[in-house]
């Protein structure tokens, strides 16, 4: 709800703020007074076009605020060099992010023909109940869930080149590793033997002389160990205390025997043949080769190996995922197109029921001959909202046409067309928590003007609404009655608001029925204002 308007240096306007409550707020006032100027001044700061034409004369800068009850405070200004700024709370925002945040906040009627209700996506918020919600709901997720395997599909059908050309270089990496037949810890393997056959003659010398210094050459250990043995077997004979040794040297050259015999064994084993050294070594370049560009290990490149073949199976499926594809995207698209009929259907039934009521409220509200539809047809594409678009159609006279509502009416017309759309759906609608009516009486009078008023009354109910008006009936509704006036000071001419008290609201209505302040003026706005505060009563609605 919009709290307070704060205008300085706009047109006639030099500094006023302005207080606004909830329920109907009336702004009344004579022709040239500025009250057309304030709801400019209203739609600028909401992010309606503002020139430095608008400037008031003699000033540097015009400025606007907005301050509503939630908090929101937005501000704009415009130098006379043209540059402006825009900010929300204190912080600069674009024009764009302006208008987007305030079309929830704000609905303005009037005469520029930028009505809400005109956008198609506010008109299924008219007529989209609860059930055709639900509806709209699985058609959404279908119609999400459609487009994602429409967008997988291009991708996958883009990549198709680049998935064969990648098929092939997997299969020659799949053929290179798998014709080196490796086996798991190969390269260690090979290691170990190519270092052994590499010091093949130190480790042949070294097993000779070991095994002669066993048993076969000067030392002869073994044969030596054996002689003490029996010098040790004669001293026993004579003295015990040596047993222990003795024992000892048994033990040792039985371990060394077996010692000298599995050197000996090794020595006979040794096969060092050039030709395996070569064998081996040629084997080793192959997996080091290998090594440069799968793994650092024979165990890594065979891991890699499975992952290449993987792939290769992934890569060989691209058909047949294609397929998968356009597959669940036909059975998507049937759903979505079920759906989306259905909706449509909903759709015009709802549309039909509540454009009857509609029109139903325009004829009471002075067009007695207005033909309202609101239309509901198949799309050529689905959309969010969708398989349908909708429109309003609307004519005001007999025998002509309907056409499209934007193209038809006057801003007082619309204005009287949003006003029974808003009657109608009083309660029940999302829109924005303000609506601002500019001189919605254009051409009004008699027991029309009174339906509009209590029309109007009516809306204000569930909502704050800004109304302009020169209609005593309207204005005698009014929850808080704000006069525009202009007047001279210093050679310039000022405009000036005054929230009205009883008293003088009793007196601004009184010229506005009959433009004097006479006594029977005086008992006639009196009498308007207490039928207007009754009828709210009895509605039970309003600050009355």
């Amino acid at each position: 709800m919009l709290t307070t308007l704060t205008v300085e240096n706009f047109a006639l306007i030099e500094n006023v703020a302005i207080e606004f409550g909830a329920g109907l707020n009336i702004l009344t006032g004579e022709t040239g007074a500025g009250k057309s100027i304030l709801i400019d001044a209203l739609g600028a700061v909401l992010g309606n076009r503002c020139g430095v034409n608008r400037i008031r004369k003699g000033a540097d800068k015009l400025s606007i605020a907005a301050t509503f009850s939630d908090g929101l405070r937005l501000m704009r200004t415009v130098s006379r060099t043209g540059k402006g700024s825009i900010t929300a709370n204190g912080k600069p925002i674009t024009l764009a992010q302006l208008k987007k945040l305030c079309a929830s906040l704000i609905d303005v009627h009037g005469q520029n023909k930028s009505l809400e209700i005109l956008r198609e996506d506010n008109i299924y918020r008219l007529i989209d109940d609860e059930q055709i919600f639900s509806e709209l709901k699985e058609y959404q997720r279908l119609y999400r869930a459609l487009n994602s395997k429409i967008r997988e599909l291009a991708d996958k059908k883009s990549a198709r080149a680049d998935n064969l050309r990648r098929l092939e270089f997997l299969r020659w990496q799949e053929k290179e590793i798998s014709a080196a037949r490796l086996k798991p810890n190969e390269d260690e393997t090979l290691d170990a033997e190519i270092k052994k056959l590499s010091h093949a003659e130190k480790i042949t010398e070294h097993v000779k002389q070991s095994a002669m210094i066993l048993n076969d050459g000067d030392y002869d250990v073994l044969t030596a160990l054996a002689r003490v043995e029996k010098h040790l077997d004669d001293v026993t004979r004579y003295d015990d205390k040596l047993n222990s040794a003795r024992k000892l040297l048994e033990d040792a050259r039985i371990n060394l025997r077996e010692a000298y015999e599995e050197i000996r064994d090794y020595g006979s084993s040794l096969d060092f043949a050039p030709e395996r050294l070569d064998e081996i070594q040629e084997r080793a370049d192959v997996i080091y080769n290998l090594k440069q560009k799968y793994g650092a290990s024979v165990n890594e490149i065979l891991k890699q190996l499975d992952s290449i073949r993987d792939d290769i199976a992934a890569a060989e499926n691209f058909d047949s995922d294609v397929e998968d594809l356009q597959k669940t995207i036909a059975e998507l698209n049937r759903q979505t197109k079920s759906h989306a009929e259905r909706l449509l259907q909903l759709r015009q039934a709802a549309a039909k029921t509540l454009s009857k009521a509609i029109e139903a409220e325009i004829r009471r509200l002075g067009m007695e001959h207005a033909q309202f539809e609101i239309v509901i047809e198949s799309a050529d594409k689905f959309s969010l909202n969708g398989g349908d678009k909708a429109d309003i159609l609307f004519c005001a006279n007999v025998g002509e046409e309907k056409l499209s509502l934007s193209k038809v009416v006057s801003g007082g017309e619309l204005s009287r067309i949003a006003l029974a759309i808003k009657t109608v759906t009083a309660g029940r609608d999302n829109s924005a928590a303000t609506m601002v009516f500019d001189e919605i009486d254009a051409g009004l009078g008699g027991v029309t003007a009174k339906t509009v008023a209590e029309a109007i009354a009516k809306v204000s109910s569930g909502r704050q609404v800004l109304c302009v008006t020169h209609l005593a009936q309207i204005a005698g509704m009014a929850d808080i009655h704000l006069q525009i006036s202009k007047s001279e000071l210093n050679g310039r001419t000022i405009t000036k608001i005054t929230r009205l008290d009883e008293s003088e609201r009793v007196k601004e209505i009184a010229r506005m029925a009959s433009g004097e302040e006479s006594t029977i003026s005086i008992d006639n706005a009196r009498e308007m204002i207490s039928s207007a505060n009754k009828f709210k009563r009895i509605n039970k609605f309003g600050n009355a």
